[in-house]
């Protein structure tokens, strides 16, 4: 590594910095601050690095102030790859996308690093855990301890408690499969529902609702963040409709992950790569190839990519876990 101090300037105005500022990856990095190599702490691609008081800090540009110090140009910066230089004790996640791949062996080796180093999964989910009949999986995990936290829209809360009022999602009939009479009205009775209640956990606490994911939340004492859209319905009374304050909440608990599991979302799942250092595993499901190459191709390098239904996987991490918990009990 070079010899030189890393170059510092002052921002000029809030949100406004010198032109050759360092623009940040999601691998770990390091300053050379007054001849020492400090740690940058919080790291996340697409931000800058600000110094102050002896400590580095990967900073979004609209939270530098006017005078902060700012790392600037190529000099006394150094990034590494963990994955390279250093054991992998994540060594099952590899990023070849394919639908021929044994998912299933990924899946195992997942739940048994899961219950044997006692890990949790912070999901970030779109509707498609709901629609695609993994309730129930959600729900087993979430009971069994291996849930820290669920980041999703608006409306993977909306179709997931549709589903506890009415025994659909998006109007479809959980059982039969077949659009439900009227079907397309439940999710606006179940936003109206919420609101009559005056939000999600009072509707819990009111003994209105009483199943389903964001119940078992609520019960678990399972924090969740619902970030919102423009085409969002309603929203719901906890969605968050600042987008400041969502990506704020979002990443305090990305930065806390044992490991990060994406199912159905794309737009979701990269916000998250973007928040989430190179040093916390992330495995993206989806039914669609691309979804999962986007990820990796937008920086992400860490996303393990499953090619599936976002309910088989939930089902096949249901069953592997239960077993692995079965044969510790013997």
């Amino acid at each position: 590594m070079e010899n030189k101090d890393v170059c510092l300037k002052k921002a000029i105005k809030d949100g406004y910095v010198p032109e050759d500022f360092y623009s940040t990856t999601n691998l770990p990095t390091k300053i050379r601050l007054n001849g020492e190599w400090i740690l940058v702490e919080g790291q996340r691609m697409d931000a800058l690095i600000v110094v102050k008081d002896g400590h580095a800090v990967a900073t979004k540009l609209r939270d530098v102030h006017q005078g902060d110090l700012v790392a600037c140009g190529q000099e006394g910066i150094h990034r590494f790859d963990p994955t390279k230089e250093h054991d992998d004790s994540f060594g099952f996640m590899n990023n070849l996308v394919s639908s021929e791949r044994r998912n299933d062996l990924t899946i195992q080796r997942l739940a048994k690093w899961l219950v044997e180093e006692k890990k949790q999964i912070t999901f970030v989910s779109g509707p498609i855990i709901v629609h695609s009949g993994a309730v129930e999986h959600m729900e087993y995990l979430m009971r069994k301890g291996f849930v820290k936290c669920l980041l999703g829209g608006n409306a993977v809360a909306v179709h997931d408690m549709e589903r506890a009022f009415f025994d659909t999602s998006l109007g479809i009939n959980k059982n039969t499969g077949l659009p439900e009479k009227n079907g397309y009205t439940h999710h606006m009775r179940t936003i109206n529902r919420i609101n009559g209640c005056g939000s999600i956990q009072a509707a819990v606490d009111q003994g209105v609702l009483k199943s389903g994911i964001m119940y078992t939340c609520i019960k678990e004492n399972i924090p969740f963040v619902l970030a919102g859209s423009l085409r969002d319905d309603g929203p719901l009374p906890e969605t968050k409709m600042n987008m400041i304050e969502a990506q704020a909440l979002y990443s305090h608990h990305l930065h806390q992950a044992d490991c990060v599991i994406v199912l159905g979302t794309m737009l979701h799942g990269i916000a998250s790569g973007n928040m989430l250092p190179a040093t916390i595993p992330m495995i993206c499901v989806d039914i669609h190839a691309g979804t999962v190459t986007k990820l990796a191709d937008r920086g992400s390098g860490q996303a393990t990519p499953i090619v599936t239904d976002a309910g088989l996987f939930m089902e096949l991490l249901h069953y592997q876990i239960e077993k692995l918990l079965a044969s510790s009990e013997d």
